[in-house]
């Protein structure tokens, strides 16, 4: 049984990032040039992912999809068993990839597409809506 109360306390973590997120999108050359300023950016998507990873996870065990190879295929998983769509399951298994990048600097990461990916939210934003109904849902 999906922990209703866990998964809230995820998403609503994911939106205060994302809302860190679109402050950082805004400001200006004095504050981007703090050499904290890009490295608080990379951190705040890395828990904002984090965080989907981790409810990803939950709803795969709770619901018995797994297990998943990676953190990338729970995220596939969801899309699979319709607790989001499919698409943007793929959108999202690219996000996890992108944590992987940041987190473990498997290659050197190119600080323009961070800067970047600052106006291209979206995703984040839809799987806070989709797994909030698909629990919702669940519930009834």
């Amino acid at each position: 049984m999906v922990d209703e109360a866990r998964v809230l306390r995820l998403l609503r973590a994911i939106t205060d990032d994302l809302s860190v997120l679109r402050r950082e999108s805004d400001a200006n050359d004095e504050r981007r040039a703090d050499p904290i300023w890009l490295r608080g950016v990379k951190y705040t998507f890395v828990t904002a992912i984090e965080a989907c990873v981790d409810v990803a996870q939950h709803i795969c065990a709770t619901q018995g999809w797994g297990p998943p190879a990676d953190n990338g295929d729970a995220v596939r998983l969801l899309g699979v068993h319709g607790a989001l769509a499919p698409a943007l399951a793929l959108s999202l298994r690219k996000a996890v990839g992108f944590r992987n990048v940041l987190v473990h600097d498997y290659i050197d990461v190119n600080d323009e597409i961070v800067v970047a990916r600052l106006n291209a939210l979206d995703d984040l934003d839809e799987f806070v809506r989709e797994i909030a109904a698909y629990v919702s849902a669940a519930e009834a």
